[in-house]
């Protein structure tokens, strides 16, 4: 199988939507640029901002007291008390491995 035809399967799912003319024009120019097709140029740049977004969204930045915080509740943890082993029970009970 050729390699336009395992991208054509890969691709079954449709994105639509409308911009504006100067839009359109300014990402035509931009695909052009790059001596790309414009879809494989919007793919690629939806595909980079959604990563960017997620990662934004999923990392975590600590201050410098907080991260010492961390790291010494790490080291030197807390005794267990009623509360934490209910909760590790619980998570047993309703984790499946």
């Amino acid at each position: 199988m050729t390699s336009t035809k395992q991208q054509r399967r890969l691709r079954e799912e449709r994105l639509g939507f409308r911009v504006d003319e100067p839009t359109k024009a300014l990402i035509e120019r931009a695909a052009q640029l790059e001596r790309r097709k414009l879809t494989d140029f919007c793919i690629t740049a939806l595909t980079e901002a959604a990563r960017r977004t997620i990662a934004e969204h999923e990392t975590l930045v600590l201050s410098e007291r907080d991260r010492a915080v961390f790291f010494d509740t790490l080291v030197n943890p807390p005794a267990s008390n009623k509360r934490l082993q209910w909760a590790f029970a619980e998570h047993k009970r309703r984790v499946v491995r």
